[in-house]
């Protein structure tokens, strides 16, 4: 019984020190995972988990993302997973999601995994429209997501059609103009195919640097209230706070750089925020709920850390991470070069084989030509042989008629009549029979020269004959010299593989190797600055080219003052630049009068 007792407790205790787990379900841009977590976690643990498991250290710009109520919010690091107000059924679901967002994405993003999630995240948020992208900048963007996804653009592969199932434009743009899916994927394709070249890489990264462009990038918008009562809308981003009218999110009225702001606070729903300049007054405005105040506050913290933080010198993490980044962009561009040697070696044989293939069927076809033309002349030889020998035997049969005519007027001479009529008859046989002999005399004469000119043309077919044996023997042994030829320089069978290309590249960077990488990135910038003036001058082009396709009546509130900016010449950083130009007292004075 006591032994009973005793183990009852023992498995009671172990039951008592086993945590208890619940279920998280992941969403990142592209996969889903599920983790196994302690009720003791918190939101750190399961960030840190997540972070690790994507191989992912710049983890400042990401956070974990939930939806309470329609309202957006984001784990806090130092609360427990579950005394938050997520859910009770399992698994638990959050969304991995980049919650802050880089000034300039080239400079400030370092790792590839880092530049991949913000390209997903950017591209869906363009595709779903909650970043306005005009039609022109939404083609460009397009090829770049293709480029991204499919590689170097192949005729032979992507053939028509193939862009048929992706969704690569706003609905927006689609719907306003008169423009078939062939004739969006005509114009897609024509500036796909001018990023050969590009690794994934560099062109998720290019489409990041058109997009932070856009007026609406990174920006968190609120709808608040100021001290009268008007409705505005608060926008935060990575450059400050921005104050906009309801129906204009793309250009702010007043702007706040993060470093004119002191300190930022709320209390229930009524915000307030303290300018630098201690003599200007403070500025308040309401936002509808609480559950907004808390996330907008969030927002501001970690967009004022990161905007100090860009202007100090990098840390040490992150000195070394951009080491690492600029070792491992230089492999891979040296890996890519060594690739496109191989590559071009291995057209340069097929080339070459092409040729001598192509070389070794045209001394055949010649062989088989002068073979034809040696029998043509064989046949001729023996033809004229043949009637040689029969105008010879013509020529002796003539002789000898002539001969025995000859004999017949001697004959008729000796046995002359003695009569003069039978004399004139005999005279006249007589001259009969002398034309009758000058005429075989002469036939016998033709008959001999056409019979010296046919042992002539023998003798010139026989030299023809030999002529063209003697041919047929030079091409034979010219076509079995090229085939050796052939043999040793066509494509080699052991060309080397990818194995072997992969220890070529096991070498160690040298300060030369840097150094010429160096120059050679100072070249890329130049040729960048030409290729973005030639892509400007594209951008205008196809607007001009489809404007005459465009449906007026279908332009949307956001297309109508996106094109009066772009009339005024005003872009996303100018006009935040002017607003900014004016003192921060007048800024708020402004906006307590709106």
């Amino acid at each position: 019984m006591a032994g009973a007792i005793a183990s009852r407790m023992s498995f009671s205790s172990l039951k008592r020190k086993q945590p208890k787990t619940f279920t998280v379900r992941i969403a990142t841009m592209d996969a889903e995972m599920e983790f196994s977590c302690e009720v003791k976690w918190k939101g750190k643990d399961l960030f840190d988990l997540v972070c690790r498991t994507l191989g992912l250290r710049e983890t400042w710009f990401f956070g974990l993302q939930y939806t309470i109520k329609d309202t957006v919010a984001w784990l806090k690091m130092d609360k427990k997973v579950l005394d938050h107000d997520v859910p009770t059924e399992e698994p638990k679901t959050f969304h991995f999601l980049a919650k802050f967002y880089p000034e300039n994405a080239e400079e400030e993003l370092v790792q590839e995994i880092t530049q991949h999630l913000f390209f997903l995240q950017v591209k869906k948020q363009i595709l779903d429209e909650k970043i306005f992208c005009p039609p022109e900048a939404s083609v460009l963007l397009a090829s770049y997501a293709v480029q991204a996804k499919y590689g170097d653009y192949d005729p032979n592969v992507h053939k028509r059609g193939f862009l048929a199932q992706e969704e690569l434009l706003p609905k927006r743009v689609i719907n306003l103009y008169q423009m078939t899916p062939e004739m969006w994927e005509e114009r897609i394709t024509a500036w796909y195919a001018e990023h050969r070249g590009r690794a994934r890489d560099e062109a998720e990264m290019e489409y990041l640097k058109i997009a932070q462009d856009l007026e609406m990038y990174g920006v968190n918008y609120f709808a608040i209230r100021n001290k009268k009562g008007t409705e505005l809308l608060l926008g935060v981003d990575a450059l400050g706070l921005h104050i906009y009218d309801p129906d204009n999110r793309l250009t702010p009225k007043i702007s706040f750089p993060w470093n004119e702001i002191r300190n930022i606070s709320y209390s229930d729903k009524e915000f307030t925020i303290k300018p630098l300049d201690k003599k200007i007054d403070v500025f308040k405005f309401n936002s509808s709920k609480l559950r907004v105040n808390k996330l907008i506050l969030q927002l501001c913290i970690g967009n004022h850390d990161l905007f100090m933080r860009r202007r100090k010198a990098d840390s040490l993490e992150v000195q070394q991470m951009k080491a690492q980044a600029r070792e491992e962009k230089a492999r891979k561009q040296m890996e890519r070069q060594c690739l496109a040697r191989e590559k071009q070696m291995r057209e340069e044989a097929e080339r070459t084989r092409d040729e001598l293939e192509r070389r070794l069927m045209q001394l055949k076809e010649e062989a088989t030509m002068a073979n034809e033309a040696l029998m043509r002349s064989e046949e001729t030889a023996d033809l004229l042989a043949e009637k040689a020998q029969i105008t010879e035997e013509e020529a002796k049969l003539l002789a000898q008629k002539a001969a025995e005519a000859e004999q017949e007027m001697q004959r008729i001479k000796a046995t002359a009549i003695r009569t003069e009529e039978e004399k004139r008859l005999m005279e006249q046989k007589v001259l009969e029979a002398e034309m009758l002999a000058l005429k075989m005399a002469e036939e016998s004469e033709r008959r001999a020269k056409e019979a010296d000119q046919l042992k002539q043309d023998l003798q010139e077919a026989r030299e023809s004959e030999r002529r063209a044996k003697q041919k047929l023997l030079e091409i034979t042994s010219k076509s079995s010299y090229t085939s050796m030829n052939s043999s040793t320089t066509a494509l080699p069978t052991d060309l080397p593989s990818f194995n072997l290309i992969s220890e070529s590249l096991s070498f160690d960077f040298k300060d030369t190797d840097m150094k010429r990488l160096s120059m050679e990135i100072e070249k890329e910038k130049v040729e960048y600055m030409e290729k973005s003036r030639h892509l400007q001058e594209q951008l205008n082009e196809l607007k001009t080219e489809i404007e005459a396709l465009k449906l007026k009546e279908r332009e949307t509130a956001l297309d109508i003052l996106h094109n009066e900016n772009s009339s005024r010449g005003n872009s996303k950083h100018n006009t935040i630049k002017k607003l900014t130009l004016q003192s921060t007292k007048s800024r708020v004075a402004f906006f307590e009068e709106l």
